[in-house]
């Protein structure tokens, strides 16, 4: 048997990088489903500071061990992703709060074309023909999917387009300074998770019980409800690793895009563990949709001038640790 090429390798490596975030990131929302449900822990901001701090032990162990080498981060840079990943984390959080379920997808769908803005005016992107089409179903076939009712008030609305662009601005980061800095995914998440974890856990319990009107600290701790959390948090650490390995090595984009293929999961796994309530012909509909224009995406996208740089555009060194 003739040995793998190097694009197989590369085809084999990119598949397991998103089935490894595909996994995590259904498994940890699934928890938290589980979790707030039928635990009654509504804090997500402060559950997600545990995330990161679960992270940023993973990394300092990693480190210990040799696996993480030292590597640097400006300051500036850092307080800049972080600003933008916690408002991303909490925008999305009182946007859901604040909208209807609709149009919190709405919302969640429209990251995509602002991704493709910040590629196209900060990157000089430039998209071919097949590639906007596809992204085109995409977005059709998810919405038919998830977006049923649509109420918007003037709070909420600020909130969505916090959300928004912040959690666009934050994966855009994310290839950024990977890129820039030639750090792998370790490296980032060493020098982003504890300032993530800090903040977070210092601002969390009060805008949880400011959204809630529950405070964390008075919640009736069990032993179910700690199996819960520990499982979230220990989830988490890979969904948080699996999302900057995904990122780094395609874009912020591609990263949205096939992202949708967890929405998609979350709908076909709601039905089959809790019944045919959510299930309709329209769903279903919506999901062939969405699948064809993922694998149609994908297509496009590898093709030449599906996505190619113009112009001048920064030139930034290439992720060494991550293209293995």
């Amino acid at each position: 048997m003739a040995p793998a090429s190097k694009a197989e390798k590369k085809a084999a490596v990119d598949a397991a990088a998103w089935m490894f975030n595909v996994v995590t990131s259904v498994g940890v929302i699934i928890v938290n489903k589980a979790l707030m449900a039928t635990y009654g822990f509504s804090f997500a901001t402060t559950l997600t500071g545990l995330h990161f701090a679960t992270t940023t032990l993973m990394t300092v162990i990693l480190r210990m061990l040799g696996y993480i080498q030292p590597s640097h981060l400006p300051l500036p840079e850092l307080l800049k992703f972080v600003f933008f990943a916690n408002f991303s984390i909490v925008g999305m959080n009182v946007s859901l709060m604040w909208n209807s379920v609709g149009f919190y997808q709405i919302a969640k769908l429209s990251m995509i074309p602002v991704s493709c803005l910040l590629e196209v005016v900060l990157d000089k992107m430039r998209y071919s023909r097949d590639t906007k089409l596809s992204i085109g179903v995409v977005l059709l076939g998810v919405g038919v999917c998830t977006v049923t009712d649509v109420s918007v008030n003037a709070k909420g609305f600020i909130a969505a387009l916090i959300a928004v662009w912040s959690t666009s601005l934050q994966q855009y980061y994310v290839h950024y300074l990977q890129r820039k800095y030639s750090l792998s995914s370790f490296n980032l998440l060493g020098h982003t998770a504890p300032a993530q974890a800090a903040s977070l856990l210092l601002v969390g319990p009060f805008l949880d019980y400011w959204l809630t009107d529950n405070r964390v600290d008075r919640y009736a701790y069990n032993a179910g409800s700690l199996m819960f959390i520990f499982l979230s948090c220990t989830i988490a650490v890979g969904t948080n690793l699996s999302q900057f390995i995904c990122i780094g090595r395609f874009t912020a984009v591609s990263f949205q895009v096939l992202g949708h293929m967890k929405t998609i999961l979350v709908l076909m796994l709601g039905f089959f563990f809790f019944g045919r309530d959510g299930l309709n012909l329209h769903v279903i509909v919506g999901m062939i949709i969405a699948v064809v224009g993922m694998i149609w995406y994908g297509n496009a996208s590898s093709k030449p001038g599906g996505k190619e740089r113009w112009g001048h555009s920064l030139s930034l060194p290439t992720n060494k640790t991550e293209s293995r």
